[in-house]
């Protein structure tokens, strides 16, 4: 079943940006993810909260998929970088209905 992962990054640095970008999109690939949206262009449309500088939206074809790119040895530098470099929350979502399933 497809998963999502859904992430709030603030950076506190742009130091590791450009080191980032090409090794994890390329990591991304190669666990069957795609990037639906990797962007600071986004508005708060309810609640009061601030919002994060980028929002990200990764699908993966399973949960087993995005967990081995979190797992992947090549991913930890680059993991490591984001999450010193920034405020960072991620989640993964399941793509299902709990109301309606």
């Amino acid at each position: 079943m497809k998963h999502y992962s859904v992430l709030e990054v603030t950076p506190t640095t742009d130091a590791w940006i450009p080191a980032y970008i090409e090794p994890t999109t390329n990591l991304v690939k190669k666990h069957h993810g795609r990037y639906l949206a990797r962007t600071a262009s986004h508005e708060t449309k309810e609640g009061d909260r601030e919002a994060p500088g980028l929002r990200v939206i990764i699908e993966w074809d399973s949960k087993e998929d995005a967990e081995a790119f979190l797992a992947d040895p090549e991913y930890k530098e680059h993991f490591d970088a984001r999450t010193e470099g920034s405020i960072s929350h991620h989640a993964l979502i399941e793509a299902k209905d709990d109301l309606l399933d």
